[in-house]
């Protein structure tokens, strides 16, 4: 039996749609390098069945690296941003302040933010429970504040 360029073409489609319907978003690149074979085998028809084969995982094991490499950092520093620019700037007041005075404590926000309204914080200055304090900047789950 001969493979024809367009069942690869039909077999990538057919991986992406199904990687829509269920959302694993790892079937996208393998029907990706379906969609790659099918095209070079429809501009070079003599490639043998088993370079094709071949070239498939190929394809989409160079899409998958590429997602890692260049796709995936950018979308997780966009969220960062977002998260970032969500905290930065909001203003809340100091619940519990550490017994060392190192600057370390909890701030309450009157309104949720991010989904939390109490936070663990830090600051240059000494924390003291009833403090006003601004969020100046975020570092995982903890914030750092100045005294307002």
């Amino acid at each position: 039996m001969q493979i024809e360029w367009w069942y690869w073409i039909i077999a990538g489609f057919g991986l992406i749609v199904f990687d829509l319907i269920i959302p694993s978003f790892t079937l996208i690149w393998f029907g990706l390098g379906a969609l790659v074979v099918g095209l070079v085998y429809g501009l070079y028809p003599g490639i043998p069945v088993a370079g094709q084969i071949a070239l498939w995982p190929v394809a989409s094991v160079s899409f998958i690296a590429m997602w890692y490499k260049y796709l995936k950092p950018k979308r997780d520093s966009i969220h960062a941003r977002i998260f970032k620019e969500g905290i930065v700037g909001e203003s809340g007041v100091i619940i519990h302040s550490s017994e060392d005075n190192s600057g370390r404590g909890i701030v309450k926000f009157h309104v949720s933010v991010l989904g939390a309204d109490e936070w663990d914080c830090y600051s240059s200055e000494t924390l003291h429970v009833g403090d006003r304090v601004r969020v100046i900047d975020i570092e995982g789950q903890t914030v750092e504040v100045e005294i307002i």
